[in-house]
Parts: C-alpha cells; sequence; structure tokens
C-alpha cells in the first residue's frame, strides 16, 4: 500500500489520483471481507463529526455503523445544531470542531459549504453529498462494479435520468479509473459544462470515452446501466414538470434490451418506483441496487481509515 491520504481532504472524486481511488477500494473490500470478524478497530478514541443540513438514510447510517465497527464514535449534528453561516460563520465552526473531532463529514445543499469546512479545517473533511458532487457515492458504486465485473477500466457505463451530482461525480471518477461513461438526459438538464470537458480531458489520458447524450439509443451494449431520482431534494417544486420530461429516461424492460445482456443495474436510492425505473426491473437479478447500498458502509470505512492514517 504505497498511498499516503492521513490529513487529506474527500470533497470531490478529483481529490484522489487513479491509483488512490483503485488503493482505498481494495482498503473497502477488505474491510467488507473482514467486517463481521469485527477483530480490528483501526478508529479506536478516534471521533467523526456528522454535520446533516439534508437528511439522508444511508449516509447517517453508513457513516455511523462504520465508524463504530472500525472502534470509533460518530456524533450527528442536525440543521438545528449548526446553522452554517447563520448562528456562526463556516470558518468558525470548522475550527472548533477540528479542536474536538478526528474527522468532519458534511452532507450540504451548497457545494461551497463543504469547501469552506475543508479550507478552514484542520481535520480531514469528507462530502458527504453537495449539490455539486457525490463522491462517497461513487466509491461505493465502484466497489459494486468491480464486485460484478472484477475491474473498471473499459467498462461501459451509462447513466440516465438528470445530469446531476452523482452524474458529475461518476464522469470524474470513471475518468480517472479508464471506464468509459455517457451520461442521457433529456435535453437542457446535462452535466454542467465544465464538468464534461475537465472529466473529457482527464479521460484522454487514462483512455476513459466521456459522453453526453439526449438519446437513449447510445445505451446499446452498456455493462452498467445507473439512475438516480428525476428531482433532487430542493427541487420539489420541479417534480411535476421533470415526470413529464424525464418519460422516456428511464430504466425498464427497453433500456435493458439495449444493453448487454449481463449489464448491471445500479441506483443510489431512494428510489420512485414507476419513474426513474420500474419496481420488476430493480428486482433482476441483474439489479446490484442494494448490494450498492451495503459498500456506502464498506466505501466509507476505507475512506475514513485512510485519511486518519490508520490503514
Amino acid at each position: 500500500m504505497g498511498a499516503d491520504l492521513k490529513g487529506r481532504n474527500f470533497v470531490s472524486m478529483l481529490d484522489l489520483s487513479r491509483e488512490e481511488i483503485l488503493e482505498v477500494l481494495d482498503t473497502a473490500r477488505r474491510l467488507k471481507e473482514d467486517h463481521k470478524a469485527m477483530g480490528k478497530k483501526p478508529l479506536k478514541r478516534k471521533t467523526l463529526a456528522m454535520i446533516f443540513l439534508k437528511p439522508s438514510l444511508r449516509t447517517r447510517v453508513s457513516f455511523e455503523t462504520g465508524m463504530t465497527q472500525l472502534g470509533g464514535h460518530a456524533i450527528y449534528l442536525a440543521p438545528t445544531d449548526i446553522s452554517l453561516g447563520k448562528r456562526e460563520t463556516t470558518e468558525d465552526i470548522a475550527l472548533v470542531l477540528s479542536r474536538y473531532v478526528d474527522i468532519i463529514m458534511a452532507r450540504v445543499f451548497g457545494h461551497d459549504v463543504v469547501v469552506d469546512l475543508a479550507k478552514h479545517a484542520t481535520v480531514p473533511v469528507i462530502n458527504g453529498l453537495s449539490d455539486f458532487e457525490h463522491p462517497c457515492q461513487i466509491m461505493a458504486d465502484f466497489q459494486t462494479i468491480i464486485e460484478r465485473k472484477d475491474r473498471l477500466d473499459g467498462v461501459k457505463a451509462c447513466y440516465i435520468g438528470d445530469g446531476n451530482n452523482v452524474a458529475h461525480s461518476l464522469m470524474f471518477g470513471a475518468a480517472q479509473v479508464g471506464m468509459h461513461m455517457t451520461v442521457i438526459t433529456p435535453p437542457g438538464y446535462e452535466p454542467k459544462g465544465e464538468v464534461t470537458k475537465q472529466a473529457a480531458e482527464i479521460g484522454g489520458s487514462t483512455g476513459s470515452k466521456i459522453n453526453v447524450s439526449n438519446d437513449m439509443a447510445t445505451a446499446n451494449g452498456a455493462d452498467v446501466l445507473y439512475t438516480d431520482v428525476w428531482a433532487s431534494m430542493g427541487q420539489e417544486d420541479q417534480a411535476a414538470a421533470r415526470k413529464k420530461l424525464f418519460a422516456k429516461y428511464r430504466i425498464d424492460g427497453n433500456a435493458m434490451k439495449l444493453a448487454h445482456p449481463n449489464a448491471i443495474i445500479l441506483h443510489c436510492l431512494p428510489a420512485h418506483y414507476d419513474e426513474e425505473i420500474d419496481y420488476a426491473t430493480s428486482r433482476l437479478p441483474n439489479s446490484a441496487i442494494f448490494d450498492q447500498a451495503e459498500n456506502r458502509l464498506h466505501a466509507q470505512k476505507a475512506i475514513m481509515a485512510h485519511l486518519a492514517g490508520k490503514v
């Protein structure tokens, strides 16, 4: 193991090199294999502060359980506990928490919040989700793809739906590890242009092909079909309009006919069945949705262990 990530932040998929991503994923594999034995406690006496401006089932439970399994302790901080930028500045909160805890995880709306936390904190900061990226989710996704496909390099993945934070991190991550990624969206809902451009530039050096399309036919031959809700938290007022615009951008029997016969199905959850994915397709043997959800636990344990220098 050569990567030294001690004291580093994980705010973006671009914070890790290809080699570092693969090393963290190997640690996640080992931690998953060993977790029921519960012998090693690398984060014993370590504390994680979990800042939640957005609620979440998977993020809270996976981080809190993961910290417990590693021998440490997690503290949940609700929006009413920390009024970031209101009662106290983000800088002061970062500096105070750095005196109390060993790692800070933040699940926020604006990406600038987690960037500011990372700028001012003197302990590692992990992006549990922002409106621009969701890197912890992508590490779990990659772990799941490796479990089903034995590799990332050369895998052809298609993300179908809104060009959101998950799409951004998938593009950055795929470009880093040599995985081909096509994001298929309705016109006007593509990922941010600067993300597409930067991911394509990175992919030029790794052999990764990054594409954006409005045509479902570009899912032809895909090894991975991935989707997410059409309207994310905070976009509830757009849900009805999006439901009409996104109607054909979904994973269903038609999408599965386009993909490779052994294509795996991913969804970062929560799912709105019969919208972005139909229930029957989500329960096919090809589906790795709940493996993917479990791997949030193991991938995040690996991230925390590496950032704490306890691998």
